[in-house]
């Protein structure tokens, strides 16, 4: 049974708490406060790395992406590429030129990691395969095409009677001769291969081929991206890329790399306060002071507006006097 006293008081303090928050300078001071109060707290004193990993595992690798999130981010992707700012930017409008020279000075030094990525490929069997491919159909091009064949008169038959004459001494096909010659030789192909990309692409000449690619690209506009990019593709890409993550989230090998890297991260900041965990992100007091503070003070407003928060308020404030102690303060009987 409510009692007249008691819901005057409790409404008196409900008016009290409206008028306080209605004032945008109390809103500020108590946010401040709280600020005040969060920022000298240590991480390992409010959280701990169990919690920390038990949110990040849960919210990131055991929750799927809604299919509404998948569709904004092909949305956002296509507007960014067919933005009309892309038309009149080009791309040394946002690329400074300084890093450009910074990136060849870095991929151009990178000589022991350069020689050894083309060692790699051109002894792969797939390059071989392709150099062979390459090595013959060049060879038969020049016997059937040559300049010289179609410019002087009586070669073309002076070639072809020379592979006839050479197939019946050695009882062999020409193509086949030449294809088990190269095949037979594609080791000292492949070296010579070597020698040759490692001579054209030395930390000099690496260095100027960027820095000529650099100069023929970087007038060009942003919108170029659209003849590399089908647009009309992105919902299918984006949702391929979709299923990549959808499988690696739930891969023990990702679980294991987000639980060692919050473990490492949790161990170089446990005793750390949270002023210089959040200054490390750019957060500190002047941003809280204005542009966060700006931020909460119209959702402190609209829940004020709506009796949002004397709905809350008088919850507890009933169950405050209404107990037995109170009760027994204000000598009412229950």
């Amino acid at each position: 049974m409510k009692n007249p006293v008691i819901e005057q008081l409790i409404d008196a303090q409900l008016d009290f708490l409206d008028r306080e928050f209605n004032e945008s300078k109390t809103v500020q001071d108590e946010f401040l406060n709280f600020y005040q109060w969060f920022r000298q707290q240590r991480l390992q004193d409010i959280w701990s790395f169990e919690k920390i990993n038990h949110l990040l595992q849960k919210q990131i690798l055991a929750t799927p992406a809604s299919n509404f999130l998948i569709e904004q981010i092909a949305d956002h992707i296509r507007f960014a590429i067919v933005h009309p700012v892309n038309d009149e930017t080009t791309i040394e409008d946002i690329i400074p030129v300084t890093t450009i020279d910074k990136i060849a000075l870095y991929v151009a030094s990178k000589s022991s990691h350069r020689k050894a990525l083309i060692k790699k490929i051109v002894n792969n069997p797939s390059f071989s395969s392709m150099l062979t491919e390459l090595i013959h159909h060049s060879i038969q091009d020049y016997v059937d095409n040559s300049v010289m064949n179609k410019k002087v008169p009586g070669v073309g038959r002076f070639m072809k009677m020379g592979k006839s004459v050479l197939e019946t001494v050695t009882d062999t096909n020409l193509d086949d001769t030449v294809k088990h010659y190269l095949q037979k030789n594609i080791i000292k192909i492949s070296q010579l291969s070597e020698n040759v990309l490692n001579r054209n692409f030395d930390d000099n000449k690496l260095y100027h081929f960027q820095a000529n690619l650099w100069h023929k690209v970087k007038t060009a506009p942003i919108s170029n991206i659209k003849k590399y990019i089908e647009v009309n593709d992105l919902p299918k890409t984006v949702s391929l890329g979709h299923e990549i993550w959808e499988h690696l989230r739930q891969t023990d090998y990702l679980k294991k790399q987000v639980h060692d890297g919050v473990y490492a991260w949790y161990v170089r900041n446990q005793e750390r306060n949270f002023d210089q965990i959040l200054s490390d992100i750019n957060i500190d007091q002047a941003l809280v002071e204005n542009e966060l503070h700006q931020l909460l003070a119209p959702v402190i407003k609209t829940m004020i507006s709506t009796d949002h928060l004397k709905t809350r308020a008088r919850i507890y404030l009933e169950k405050f006097y209404y107990s037995d102690e109170v009760l027994s303060i204000l000598k009412i009987e229950s």
